[in-house]
């Protein structure tokens, strides 16, 4: 049974909280909050701890895939992780029915009728896994070349790191493709879809404050909540975000933040969240969908702009630094395979299939892979990234 309650006084609250629209973000009466706060009465009705679970548990896994101790069997079962299974040092995350492996490639849009294409996506996954344990673990101690696994020390003394015999590092590989498989997909692919906003009687029990049992919000304001999850649930304090709380899409957000040419970006994700979420409050949807739109165009630049960034930093070492170089071309490896989950504004498409990032990595891993790539190849992948989203190579590689 779901509890009815009247909401006018939340929207009332709402309106007088909010300053007049100067700046055209708004509709009617409604502007952008000045954070992502919103109560019922005096209880918040913001809630995303699913999201900041798999959050946890991404973390844990990714530091056990450097961790040569690490067996193939726990690797698994922290990515398949069932309920209270002693997969994770935190109590909590063992006790949860929460799993990564779950939610990746598991969008209402792009992969509910697709589950072939999921499947392959989840296969990926565990073959990084596989490759880790089985090739270069077993590996671990012996110096890497064109063809053999090992390791690599960057120039000066600096970190060793642990490649296949094509010098990806598959660790990077996994940690960098579960942001686009898991945290942008879900995102941009499921929780801000009105397919998954406006499912069932979602609208109507908007409309009429109809509140999940026991809950103090929506289904649709819980959705959303869900979307902001994948991005801020790391945050101590998601009213204030500090972002690079995370290895994931906060990282990289804050990364990307970083350079002047897209130093806006940050404002302009969390604004849209803000206002989404009281415009959902005030049952605007046309507005809800506008801020998802935004959301979905610049959360889909992230991966874009870190893989051009990497795969001219890896360009610069060729040669040089080759630990230095394979590293930073194994993380642009993983941001290419996001692509693949990002979404174009105002349409039901990524801005690169499936089969274009395929074609990408297997360009990438031809013969001896990083050891044979040249620079032409990489300024090419480069040049064609940056212009599917409107930036330049230059501003991206700062």
């Amino acid at each position: 049974m779901k509890n009815i309650v009247l909401s006018l006084f939340v929207v009332s609250a709402l309106f007088q909280s909010c300053s007049s629209d100067d700046d055209g973000n708004g509709s009617g009466n409604i502007a952008t909050p000045e954070n992502y706060s919103f109560f019922r009465g005096a209880n918040s009705s913001v809630s995303y701890s699913g999201q900041t679970t798999r959050i946890l548990m991404a973390e844990e896994l990714v530091s056990a895939l450097k961790d040569n101790s690490s067996t193939k069997e726990q690797l698994n079962a922290m990515f398949a992780h069932v309920a209270d299974a002693n997969d994770f040092s935190d109590a909590d995350l063992n006790a949860s029915d929460k799993s990564v492996k779950s939610k990746v490639a598991a969008s209402t849009d792009y992969f509910a009728a697709n589950t072939t294409e999921a499947n392959e996506i989840k296969a990926d996954f565990d073959s990084w896994i596989d490759g880790q344990v089985d090739n270069v673990f077993t590996n671990w101690s012996l110096t890497a070349s064109a063809g053999v696994a090992g390791n690599l020390q960057q120039s000066g003394g600096g970190t060793i790191r642990y490649i296949n015999e094509k010098g990806l590092e598959y660790n990077q590989a996994f940690a960098k493709g579960l942001i686009g498989a898991l945290m942008i997909d879900q995102i941009l692919n499921n929780y801000l879809s009105p397919a998954v906003l406006d499912a069932g009687t979602n609208v109507t029990d908007n409309n009429n404050g109809v509140l999940e049992e026991g809950k103090t919000y929506t289904s649709m304001e819980h959705k959303w909540d869900e979307a902001f999850g994948y991005l801020y649930g790391a945050e101590l304090d998601a009213t204030d975000p500090e972002l690079d709380v995370d290895s994931f899409l906060s990282e990289y957000l804050d990364r990307v933040e970083s350079d002047e040419d897209f130093d806006d970006i940050d404002d302009d994700i969390y604004d849209a969240f803000t206002l989404g979420r009281a415009a959902i409050v005030a049952q605007e949807y046309s507005l809800r969908d506008a801020q998802a739109n935004i959301i979905k165009e610049n959360i889909s630049k992230i991966p874009a702009v870190r893989a051009v960034y990497y795969l001219q930093s890896g360009k610069a070492n060729l040669g040089v630094d080759n630990a230095s170089a394979f590293h930073a071309l194994s993380e642009a490896y993983g941001f290419i395979y996001s692509l693949q989950f990002t979404r174009k504004p105002n349409d039901t498409v990524p801005y690169f299939t499936k089969s274009e990032v395929d074609a990408y990595l297997a360009t990438l891993m031809e013969g001896d892979g990083f050891w044979d790539v040249t620079a032409d190849t990489l300024d090419a992948i480069s040049a064609e990234i940056s212009a599917k989203f409107g930036f330049t190579t230059e501003q991206a590689a700062n």
